[in-house]
């Protein structure tokens, strides 16, 4: 079994900087850059030959390249908080390629969460982290801004899990983004 989920790479001009906004938020446990993506639709655990099968739906993806900027910060959990997190600046060519690769994992009958696309970069999961310490220290980083990249493709990603410390996330498979980057001046 591979636990798998389709994500967009974050430059290492762009993970850098985000190191900044990993401090001071009690009981974070601060993600390492080369752990950061920006997930389109996590898959779970998938047998080998689902994994093929999703290798080829996911290959048959039509997108633009996608033009990103992070901006603000967030957290996950209503009442105590599971993530703190760097928002992605929401596109409809964003959300297209997120629900494509939705789509691709109900064609072959995988259980995907229902929670809404919320385009992000994990920078911690929280242990223990009380909401108003996860609101302040959001609220500290809603001016954060990246500075803008081009996303030229996505990846099949595996978690896969180390003796100590976090899971290690490879790139599996590598899809390319071809569509024209969307004309500003000829917006319908």
């Amino acid at each position: 079994m591979l636990r798998l989920f389709a994500a967009l790479p974050v430059p290492p001009d762009v993970m850098h900087p985000l190191r900044k906004l990993q401090k001071d938020l009690p009981g974070a446990s601060w993600r390492p850059e080369e752990n950061f993506h920006i997930t389109l639709c996590f898959y779970g655990e998938i047998s080998q030959s689902a994994a093929r099968d999703l290798d080829e739906l996911l290959g048959e993806i039509e997108a633009p390249v996608l033009d990103l900027v992070l901006e603000g910060a967030g957290w996950f959990g209503r009442r105590e908080p599971t993530a703190v997190w760097a928002r992605v600046r929401e596109t409809d060519e964003l959300c297209a390629l997120a629900s494509a690769c939705a789509r691709a994992g109900r064609r072959l009958g995988l259980a995907l969460e229902r929670r809404p696309f919320t385009p992000h970069v994990t920078l911690a999961y929280c242990h223990g982290t009380l909401l108003e310490e996860a609101r302040t220290w959001s609220e500290r980083h809603q001016t954060y801004r990246s500075e803008p990249w081009l996303a030229g493709g996505f990846h099949l990603y595996s978690s896969q899990p180390r003796a100590s410390g976090p899971s290690r996330y490879v790139a599996e498979a590598d899809y390319p983004l071809t569509g024209p980057l969307p004309d500003p001046f000829n917006a319908t």
